[in-house]
């Protein structure tokens, strides 16, 4: 059942109950929920990339209907860089309400013309590989922060537009125990990490200096089908399939949460629907597992026993990130894939592929 308010509301990190605004938050909440069975049109930047792909995807075969989700119209834009590809939209290039668009979201005079004709901007477009920023920050700064603000001053002109923009755990930095909530302190140990936590600062003051209808998603580690190569698990897998051995930085023994990009992109779609102007959603899945016992778990799933060999560790590597998921969890949202056998359907995707 879903719900529009939660009796969850964290007050601070260290004491998360917080005290009971329910009936405050039902009618901010109903003030911004457009009903169910509205057709919305969407305008999805990053959308050719690994996360956004998988939500347009989902939302052309209306698989967010029951959220209140379908689409009139599904506008991508991309500046397709090295990770975003027209090959993962292919099943949906042919829907007569997809529009693809290559540009960046820093070209202001494409994007106003867009969001003129938009009832929800979704953000996912941003430089995302921690090896990349710290070998060169610009560009992150560039995407992740400057084209963010030139998102939200164009939002000016259009206040009835209502923004997701999709963020990361690696925010708040690194904790050996418990989990973050919302009400945490964002500490970034990362260029990539700092740029996200930059965006995420302009969001919220976009809200409260302007009102703009504006919010925030925190995700864990994303898996799945379609994700670029660079990335750990995707990595594993392709040394698998080759016999070559599995690098892991370190001792191996940092630790993520990692949730299924299916499950992340429902999250989206419930807060896209539910979710309350300036608010923060931690979506998470509380699976959480080292690199190493990653890659253990892949040579037992494929069957194969590729050495493991560890390689000099990342400048800054956080050790641990965890999420408190309860306040989206307490309206109605929880993750449907457990990781072992996602792990699975990711691996045999991957060797399909391979084939």
């Amino acid at each position: 059942m879903f719900g529009y308010s939660s009796s969850y509301r964290p007050e601070s990190c260290s004491s998360p109950t917080g005290q009971d605004n329910s009936a405050h938050r039902l009618m901010i909440a109903l003030t911004d929920f457009r009903g169910y069975d509205s057709i919305m049109r969407f305008l999805i930047t990053g959308g050719a990339g690994f996360i956004g792909s998988e939500f347009c995807r989902s939302l052309a075969d209306n698989s967010y209907s029951h959220y209140g989700l379908v689409a009139s119209e599904i506008t991508v834009l991309d500046a397709l860089t090295y990770a975003g590809t027209l090959d993962n939209l292919w099943m949906i290039q042919d829907n007569p309400n997809f529009n693809f668009i290559k540009a960046s979201i820093q070209d202001a005079t494409i994007i106003e013309e867009l969001l003129s004709k938009t009832d929800i901007l979704i953000n996912f477009a941003a430089e995302s590989h921690v090896d990349n920023s710290i070998l060169d920050g610009s560009s992150f700064v560039s995407t992740n922060v400057l084209g963010v603000v030139n998102l939200l001053e164009i939002l000016k002109k259009f206040p009835l537009v209502k923004m997701i923009q999709v963020s990361t755990d690696e925010v708040y930095g690194s904790i050996e125990l418990g989990s973050w909530n919302e009400a945490c302190s964002i500490e970034p140990n990362s260029p990539y990490s700092a740029s996200k936590a930059s965006a995420d600062l302009f969001v919220r003051a976009y809200s409260k200096t302007h009102g703009l209808n504006v919010l925030t998603t925190r995700c864990s580690n994303n898996y799945g089908p379609y994700q670029h190569t660079e990335k750990l698990i995707p990595t594993l897998i392709s040394r698998l399939l080759k016999r070559e051995p599995l690098p892991i930085y370190g001792n191996g023994k940092n630790i993520r949460e990692w949730i299924h990009v299916a499950d992340h992109c429902r999250g989206i779609a419930f807060v896209s629907s539910f979710g309350q102007r300036g608010e923060i959603y931690n979506i998470g899945s509380e699976d959480e597992y080292s690199n190493l016992e990653v890659a253990r778990l892949l040579q037992t799933v494929s069957g194969i026993d590729s050495k493991i060999e560890y390689v000099p560790d990342r400048p800054g590597h956080d050790f641990r990130y965890s999420l408190d998921t309860r306040k989206i969890r307490s309206m109605g949202w929880s993750p449907k894939i457990k990781f072992e056998s996602g792990l699975l359907e990711t691996f045999n995707w991957y060797r399909s592929r391979t084939s």
